[in-house]
């Protein structure tokens, strides 16, 4: 049926082409070797072609194709052709080398299913001979230059140079200026195939490594962006256009480029026009993702799940693109196991407050608490996604995470239901399974907590849908702080217990009378949700320009649209559109004063601030919510 497709290759002859095959366009002098006679030109076609390459990588990696992009360098797609070209000849190899790890970690990962033409290859040469020596012919290429860039400095010094050095190019005024600006770009380059090699090892082994190769490529991006008046300034040629749109430092136009000679190869999409990202953007866009690796990089790999878990939400507010989340899910997710050291049950033993000889206990081959794992792990890849396919997968996920609790507690009922007397051994499957019970219950209201926040980040809601979704998070969040705090209680009895104390100091009886930190931070939520579904409820009543209905759908039917996943699952219990408008019918101002809401968050946000002295990102949201800002007003 593809080839059915409006436009398609195969049907459409109405697609014009410059070139209908790679080697028409290489007869026809697209793609010439060297690229000019004259050889400063030379040097400067070569550089257009490095910057050119940036942008189109820049490109793919926001989602466009492969062929379309990286591949339409006529270049890469007949590498042997460049081997009389050294500077080229390395440059395309460690491109294309490059290319294949990022297919590589994106495939691995299987983030790709958001954008699947990202791992399409076309029957693209990306698997050449001699990749793996890209390295070292980068490295006897960039020793070249330097020693060249060296014979400049010593010149200006009137030091002798080396006799068996010829220079780059013949303008003995411009070499120092080409040479820096080669070199910025191939160590860019090698330093950036480090970091893409040094974190894929395994166990987060080789996150140190890529910190300091990540350093060096920020450094040498700048020396690039500072190339660009060099490049511009040394020809006299003007060029057309905004310099800002141009996808090369120096502004013109590179050689040896079509990027409608593979459009045939895009067989399961219509060919489209690409629209190559411009170098300054191209540029921003590998800060950016190299500043997302960095963060990724300094995690410090924390076995707790509710860490974790925190880590991966704030890693997520700063948008990564699809190459830095594949990676931080592959460090995640390694071989079924939590950075590939950790079994997944003894992350749930830790996270349910369970004693530390738990973990090795046999019942974890019970086929519930193996799907429990496999819940788990599911949910930190699920994490990884974007936003919208992370909600459209959170919403669905939010039901077998209310079956395997089911299951739990039938096989929990089964088998302690009617026993009185126990054993040490079913004692200790029996505080395992309350525990995780527990633990289940709590991770299943966090879940659905999520699913209503990426909402507003999707922008979902309408500003006259806000008094129902805040009505629903407060429901959400009252049965996620009741099971949060009922955690911590358990796992306070646990410490204590391990902590064998014969008798109670008053001060510790004091201690234990107090609400947690995590949860009166969540108390801050809970009001708030509730000040403002009492307040947008109260203007809907009173002021009748607040409720004006909606000519496509009613108000019970957008109830549905938005909560049916979570109606589904039961999430919460004996939540409904009744319960809602039951709720919601009789707020009035005058009421409303009587219960002051967002002066109670204030409060406790004063009160709490000092328990996250250490967290700054928890300090920071506790900065808004006393300012009363809930997202996303």
């Amino acid at each position: 049926m593809s080839a059915l497709e409006i436009m398609d290759p195969k049907m459409d002859s109405g697609i014009v082409c410059t070139y209908y095959s790679i080697d028409e366009a290489i007869e026809n002098g697209a793609a010439p070797i060297p690229i000019s006679l004259d050889s400063t030109i030379d040097v400067r076609c070569t550089i257009d072609i490095m910057d050119h390459l940036l942008a189109c990588e820049a490109a793919w990696h926001k989602g466009h194709s492969l062929a379309q992009t990286v591949f339409s360098c006529i270049y890469l797609l007949r590498l042997d052709r460049t081997a009389p070209h050294a500077l080229l000849h390395s440059y395309c190899r460690i491109i294309r080398a490059t290319c294949k790890a990022v297919v590589s970690v994106v495939s691995d990962a299987r983030t790709h299913e958001e954008e699947d033409l990202f791992t399409m290859t076309y029957g693209l040469p990306l698997n050449g001979d001699g990749d793996d020596k890209c390295l070292s012919i980068l490295n006897a290429v960039e020793e070249t230059i330097s020693r060249q860039l060296r014979a400049c400095k010593a010149t200006s010094s009137k030091r002798r140079l080396p006799e068996d050095l010829e220079p780059l190019q013949s303008n003995p005024n411009l070499e120092e200026g080409f040479c820096k600006a080669l070199l910025c770009r191939l160590r860019f380059r090698k330093h950036f195939f480090h970091v893409l090699s040094c974190m894929k090892r395994p166990q987060g082994r080789g996150l140190e490594s890529a910190r300091k190769h990540i350093a060096s490529c920020l450094t040498e991006l700048e020396s690039i962006l500072k190339s660009a008046d060099f490049l511009r300034s040394c020809f006299d040629e003007s060029c057309e256009g905004d310099i800002d749109d141009k996808t090369t430092a120096s502004g013109f136009e590179p050689i040896g480029f079509d990027a409608m000679l593979n459009s045939r190869l895009s067989a399961p999409t219509p060919p489209r026009a690409i629209k190559i990202l411009s170098w300054k953007k191209a540029v921003e866009y590998f800060v950016k993702l190299l500043h997302d690796l960095d963060v990724i990089c300094s995690y410090s790999l924390d076995p707790r799940l509710e860490s974790l878990l925190r880590f991966v939400v704030q890693f997520q507010k700063s948008q990564p693109d699809l190459v830095a989340r594949s990676h931080l899910q592959l460090l995640l997710v390694q071989d079924g196991k939590l950075y590939g050291r950790d079994p997944f049950f003894a992350v749930i033993n830790k996270a349910a407050a369970l004693p530390e000889a738990t973990k090795n206990h046999d019942i974890q081959k019970n086929e519930s608490f193996l799907q429990l794992g496999m819940l788990v792990m599911n949910l930190l890849k699920i994490l990884c996604t974007n936003a919208a396919w992370q909600r459209r997968k959170l919403g669905k996920f939010l039901q077998d995470w209310r079956v395997i609790y089911v299951q739990l507690e039938l096989a929990f009922r089964n088998e302690y239901g009617e026993v009185s007397s126990s054993s040490n051994d079913e004692n200790t499957c029996m505080k395992i399974f309350q525990h995780i019970l527990l633990w289940v219950e709590e991770q299943t209201y966090w879940i659905a907590f999520r699913f209503l926040i990426l909402g507003f980040e999707l922008e979902l809601y309408s500003t006259g849908e806000y008094c129902m979704v805040y009505w629903y998070l407060y429901a959400v969040l009252i049965k996620l702080t009741e099971k949060t705090h009922l955690m911590m209680a358990v796992s306070h009895d646990t410490a204590k217990r391990k902590g064998k104390k014969k008798k109670d100091s008053p001060k510790d009886l004091a201690r234990e009378s107090r609400i947690p930190p995590a949860v009166l931070f969540l108390q801050c939520y809970i009001c708030l949700a509730e000040g403002l579904t009492m307040m947008l409820a109260a203007l809907r009543n009173e002021i009748p320009v607040f409720h004006s209905p909606s000519p496509f759908n009613t108000e019970h039917e957008k109830f549905v649209q938005h909560f049916e996943l979570l109606q589904r699952a039961c999430i919460p219990d004996h939540v409904s559109y009744p319960s809602y408008k039951e709720s919601t019918t009789h707020a009035r101002f005058s009421t409303l004063a009587m219960y002051n809401y967002f002066k109670d968050a204030q409060r406790i946000a004063k009160e709490v601030k000092s328990s996250f002295s250490n967290d700054p990102e928890r300090l920071a949201e506790l900065r808004k919510l006393e300012q009363g800002i809930f997202y996303p007003i």
